[in-house]
């Protein structure tokens, strides 16, 4: 049993406690692969590594680890976008970040011929898509 570990908790651990990359991985809903990528490409992502190689993410990493998931899964960012977006310590995408102006009747490609989507429900359809398979 890693040091780290509570059994007579339910698996719950205080606010300040590190985290193994299992369990973080089990909190925002990757794979430990995916953890383990992200380390390659975001370089202020850096776990203890303890005895073993045995990852341990402290609390500002986890929070980073969730602004991550959030960026890539959530908002739909590439991984190049979503390492600028931390860089400028911008959370939003471009396109959100300025003030997107309607269409003029007519002229909008996604409605012509009457049948189109707004971004918000396709925005909306995406979030509950990546909510259902996380």
């Amino acid at each position: 049993m890693a040091e780290f570990d509570n059994p007579g908790d339910g698996g719950g651990k205080s606010a300040g406690a590190m985290l193994a990359i299992g369990e973080l991985a089990d909190r925002i809903g990757v794979p430990t692969h995916v953890l383990r990528y992200w380390e390659t490409r975001f370089p202020q992502l850096k776990p203890l590594q303890r005895s073993g190689r045995r990852r341990y993410y402290r609390a500002e990493d986890v929070a980073l680890a969730e602004r991550i998931h959030h960026l890539l899964h959530v908002q739909g960012f590439t991984v190049e976008g979503a390492r600028k977006a931390l860089s400028d310590g911008k959370a939003q995408p471009a396109v959100e970040a300025t003030p997107a102006r309607a269409p003029e009747p007519g002229n909008d490609p996604v409605t012509q011929g009457g049948g189109g989507v707004s971004v918000e429900a396709l925005v909306a359809l995406r979030e509950r898509l990546a909510a259902a398979l996380g």
